[in-house]
């Protein structure tokens, strides 16, 4: 008799390698089937870390260029060696990736490398090296999602491209355009332009970054401006082509649809993401999916067909890895007879530009359309004295606060470190604390984390710093 599984994750990215973790510790026989030959996902892989090494790197470098100086240290001579940056890149991809397989081993997890197709429910087929058929008495779908491509600029890998070569330029472009004015445009135009290229940004809305707080957004544009970052907003991208090295993207204003059309050496195509379900075979099953292509599940992470079950970027919401791992522990409890939950009001987010963005719960904006009465304390860092003492004073942190209540509704924060500070946020309001709470909290001093003491203190109108 063939081996049977407690439950087979398809995808081995932060929801699968994460809950395959949880539910071997759980006592669950596990395994994980991966179409990569390594395991980690598209975050670790091509996106979250590779691009977050380049970030530190690229933010060294234009510190021994232009902030040096100010701390009393004298450079000269300095040179960008891209080979050697991208090597200690691919490093730290390897590092991370070792370890997940490590992790596997400890937890007694199975492995199959290869492209999981499901044939029936309790059937998965591996279409690798050597087809087999696995058996589990559940399935979890973990597939993650790619770039979407624009079907007038279809990518080329070279010249026109997505998130994953913009990962492994071989030179520093002349002029990099970046098609969408998201975390992912920002991040990666944020790489290129420390390390010398010109970055235009093109945005269809009248902001970046869409969904964040409307404040934030303005604070980080003008930023990012004084960088020298250019941006063209409320302009929509209509067409485009590569030849001899060059691409041309053609455009129209959103307001008066005056058309133009601007010329670089790479553009980057960073509109979003789409679910990755390509050979799953969920057709053939009846996992139902809704008209964009994200599964669709019910309370409990469960598909329309009972004992398979999805999470992360295919079942749609925050596309973000943190909430991928959550979902993967809540399911692996669920099947172990536990009570697997996620709150999704405290999913952070974080854009790692410098300075860094970051936010957790409702905006203002929401607030404002769904009257919602609310106050709001804001404080800026260039009166903190930790941030003058690293000289990075710019950007805020914002508290919103229930009216009523005084609850804690959200956090915004741009300024540096903020992807650390925003922690204290979502622990304050998973435990539905009020700004007075956060307000009448030790933070200790001289620390970046006074700022948003002072925002809390605000609230009611009595920050002490300025």
């Amino acid at each position: 008799m063939s081996e049977v599984f407690d439950v087979v994750i398809i995808g081995a990215g932060p929801g699968g390698y994460v809950g395959a973790v949880r539910a071997a510790q759980l006592g669950l026989k596990t395994a994980v089937v991966e179409k990569d030959s390594t395991l980690g996902g598209t975050c670790l892989n091509v996106g979250c870390i590779p691009s977050k090494a380049l970030l530190d790197s690229s933010e060294h470098f234009a510190q021994v260029q232009h902030e040096f100086a100010d701390h009393g240290i004298e450079v000269s001579g300095v040179k960008l060696n891209l080979p050697a940056m991208m090597k200690r890149k691919e490093k730290v991809v390897a590092d991370l990736t070792g370890g997940i397989k490590y992790l596997f081993e400890k937890n007694k997890i199975t492995s199959f490398n290869g492209i999981g197709k499901i044939l029936a429910p309790g059937q998965v087929e591996v279409q690798g090296k050597d087809t087999q058929v696995i058996e589990a008495k559940n399935i979890i779908i973990g597939t993650g999602s790619v770039p979407v491509e624009l079907p007038f600029i279809p990518f080329d890998g070279k010249n026109i491209v997505s998130s994953t070569e913009a990962l492994c330029f071989d030179k520093v472009p002349t002029h990099l355009i970046v098609v969408g004015g998201g975390a992912i445009g920002l991040e990666m135009g944020s790489v290129w332009m420390r390390l010398g290229a010109k970055v235009t940004v093109i945005e269809f809305a009248d902001k970046i970054c869409g969904p964040m707080d409307s404040q934030i957004s303005k604070d980080l544009l003008r930023i990012l401006k004084k960088q020298g970052m250019e941006f063209m907003l409320s302009t929509k991208v209509t067409g485009g082509s590569a030849k001899g090295g060059k691409v041309t993207i053609d455009f129209e204003s959103v307001k008066d649809g005056k058309p133009g059309s601007i010329e670089g050496d790479k553009v980057l195509i960073a509109v979003g993401r789409k679910p990755f379900t390509q050979g799953l075979g969920l057709e053939n099953v009846g996992v139902k999916t809704d008209e964009r292509g994200f599964v669709l599940i019910d309370d409990h992470f469960q598909t329309s067909v009972p004992g398979i079950y999805a999470m992360g970027d295919v079942v749609g919401g925050a596309m973000l890895a943190h909430k991928a791992e959550e979902e993967g522990v809540a399911i692996a409890e669920i099947l172990a007879g536990h009570s697997g939950h996620v709150n999704y009001n405290t999913v952070p987010s974080v854009i790692y530009t410098w300075p860094e963005v970051a936010g957790v719960g409702q905006t203002e904006d929401e607030l404002k359309a769904q009257n919602i009465p609310y106050n709001v304390g804001s404080f800026p860092f260039t009166a903190n004295g930790r941030a003058k003492a690293m000289n990075c004073t710019d950007g805020k942190v914002k508290v919103l606060a229930d009216k009523n209540t005084d609850q804690v509704l959200g956090v915004h924060i741009v300024g540096p470190r903020a992807s650390d500070m925003i922690a204290e946020a979502v622990v304050a309001m998973e435990f539905y604390a009020s700004s007075e709470d956060i307000a009448r909290s030790f933070h200790a001093h001289p620390t970046l984390a006074e700022v948003m003491r002072e925002a809390a203190l605000a609230v009611d109108k009595r920050a002490r710093q300025m």
